[in-house]
């Protein structure tokens, strides 16, 4: 799939999409500058992503990258979820334009957040 079908399809068939009733862990990264807005909620068992969720507001590649990003993780370990790189984030994606990489990487601030790593 072509950057432009990833993106659509992701933003009109969103994975993941809602809250989870008790998440372990969970972050709102938000980009002041466009209005983005994404939370993500972890299940975490036995050292994995059980379940994850997403939730938020924003362009179709910020809440795209946040549907994929949530199959990318499920089921991984919680170590293999902290080495997500930017680069990953990029590449599942597509080719991202500059102007638009930091509505791509929102979803994986948020991760980044939520397991305790920081932005």
């Amino acid at each position: 799939m072509s950057y432009e079908e990833v993106i659509l399809d992701h933003w009109r068939h969103p994975r993941n999409k809602g809250r989870l009733p008790s998440p372990d862990a969970s972050a709102v990264e938000a980009n002041p500058l466009c209005g983005d807005v994404v939370r993500l909620e972890l299940a975490l068992r036995d050292g994995r992503v059980e379940d994850v969720r997403f939730d938020g507001e924003g362009c179709a590649i910020s809440q795209a990258a946040a549907s994929l990003l949530t199959e990318m993780i499920k089921g991984k370990t919680v170590e293999e979820a902290r080495g997500l790189k930017d680069e990953d984030m990029l590449g599942a994606l597509g080719n991202v334009v500059k102007t638009r990489l930091s509505c791509a990487l929102l979803p994986l601030r948020a991760l980044r957040k939520a397991l305790g790593l920081g932005s």
